[in-house]
């Protein structure tokens, strides 16, 4: 761990230490010895409960805090110019990662952009290493890539760990695939990770890896017991023991987080990001000419997703309402059939709408063309494949259909029953049921609603028929 520390008499400076812990205690001595408040040390480490972004955004443009402690947060991209002192009170064997905690210190910065941060100072000529711990003397060794079974599909590498394997290339390897995918995955697919993990995050669970192998932390670890035992016992056995327990905990506590759920769901993950390219094995065109089997993919295409539909309908319950309830239509939501969308992209990528669409209008006369938004879609293919519709029709086209149906009929039975405004109001209602399959009273208080009077405006167009039109709305336009 680094300490950033920004004096009066010294720009900024760094001091490196081994854990959480021993920052805390850091933390307080210099509180103590300043006599100054909490603004003045700042901690800044992925543990800390405030931001650490926003700790060291700070650190770089203002006055306070003038020393910030930071655990592990020192590598590639944290930059901040004025630094002028590293204070290392932890060793680094790695000689890239000192070399990249040294590099801190090598920033330059104009006097102006200094004398923000720093009233008092010039201008920075140089930065000064001050070693209590002989990090600079120690010996380094050169950093392996972590990849090191690059031949290995990640599926194996995470039912390995999972069933037990402890090897220090198959821990890496497998922290520099999933430090490949935490920076493809989406919000959505994140929160499912730390659901999944017990909630950890990738970045967590990566460093749980590394860290089961990394010779600094098994020896800090270890240290805490081994400061347990009286000076004079502490023969070489002993150290040794107490290391190799340290690295056991450190394994065990990185693979208790693979297991079946989890391990199947990040392979998913990684199949609907990963693109392979291969550069060596270039395709040639060996035949050209009309595909005669179109039909016979697009058949098996439409019985897949079929299939798919049916064997998930208890599971799903836009499905189960669509296939066993249809009179409960009016109750599917935009976050039922997000739910579907999710699940087929993940479980079933080459079921795609648009790819399934192109498959039907194969098969059959598709007079709709394919809704641009791909939820819409979706519903269009579900109506279709569990019989609601006897042909594929886009399923806004469907709405507005029954919407001018349900318009004719309410005028026949009541000559212009519906004044302009009001009609005006049920096409904003129509409209919002293309896009979210549902509304409630309460969707009246947000756009387009809310800008035209909200429920007030509805009940004073509508009166007491306003829970009657909306329930009346919802049900025939999802007919």
């Amino acid at each position: 761990m680094l300490t950033f520390i920004r004096c009066e008499w010294l720009t900024l400076s760094v001091l490196s230490t081994k854990t959480d812990s021993h920052a805390d205690d850091i933390i307080k001595i210099i509180r103590e010895e300043f006599d100054e408040g909490n603004d003045f040390c700042k901690k800044v480490t992925y543990k800390i409960e405030e931001d650490p972004k926003s700790v060291l955004n700070r650190f770089r443009n203002s006055y306070y805090p003038r020393i910030a402690v930071t655990v592990d947060m020192i590598a590639t991209g944290t930059d901040v110019k004025p630094l002028e002192v590293l204070l290392f009170m932890r060793d680094v064997k790695s000689i890239n990662y000192f070399e990249q905690m040294k590099g801190r210190g090598t920033r330059t910065i104009n006097t102006d952009s200094l004398q923000l941060v720093t009233r008092t100072a010039k201008s920075k000529t140089h930065f000064v290493i001050v070693d209590a711990v002989g990090a600079t003397k120690s010996k380094k060794t050169d950093s392996r890539p972590l990849e090191r079974k690059p031949t290995v599909p990640m599926k194996d590498l995470l039912g390995a760990v999972a069933m037990g394997v402890v090897d220090e290339d198959l821990f890496l390897s497998l922290a520099n695939r999933l430090i490949r995918l935490e920076k493809q995955i989406t919000e959505k697919e994140k929160d499912k990770i730390l659901e999944f993990s017990g909630g950890k995050n990738l970045k967590q669970i990566t460093k749980e890896l590394i860290t089961a192998f990394d010779q600094d932390d098994i020896e800090a670890k270890a240290q805490i017991e081994i400061d347990k035992i009286p000076i004079q016992d502490r023969t070489p056995d002993l150290i040794e023991e107490a290391k190799e327990k340290a690295q056991g905990q450190l394994i065990l506590e990185a693979s208790r987080t693979f297991n079946g759920a989890f391990n199947d769901y990040v392979e998913n993950v990684r199949k609907q990001h990963e693109q392979i390219i291969d550069s060596h094995n270039i395709d040639t065109i060996i035949k050209s000419e009309w595909d005669t089997t179109s039909v016979d993919k697009a058949t098996q295409v439409v019985k897949d997703f079929t299939e798919y539909l049916e064997a998930n309908k208890d599971e799903i319950k836009a499905l189960s309402i669509f296939y066993d309830q249809p009179y409960n239509r009016r109750d599917i939501t935009f976050k039922m059939i997000k739910e579907v969308m999710e699940k087929l992209k993940l479980e079933k990528p080459l079921l795609a709408p648009d790819y399934v669409w192109d498959a039907y209008s194969a098969l059959e006369e598709v007079k709709s063309k394919q809704p641009q938004d791909e939820l819409t879609a979706l519903v269009s293919l579900i109506r279709r494949a569990c019989g609601i519709d006897s042909e594929l029709k886009a399923y806004d086209k469907t709405i507005d259909e029954n919407f001018r149906k349900w318009i004719f009929k309410q005028n026949a039975g009541q000559h212009n029953r519906f004044t302009t405004e009001q009609l005006d109001w049920l096409r904003m209602i129509k409209d919002h049921v293309v896009s979210s399959y549902h509304i409630e009273i309460d969707d009246l208080d947000y756009t387009p609603f809310d800008s035209q009077g909200g429920k007030g405006k509805m009940y004073q167009l509508f009166g007491n028929q306003m829970n009657e039109i909306i329930d009346e709305l919802n049900e025939v336009l999802a007919a």
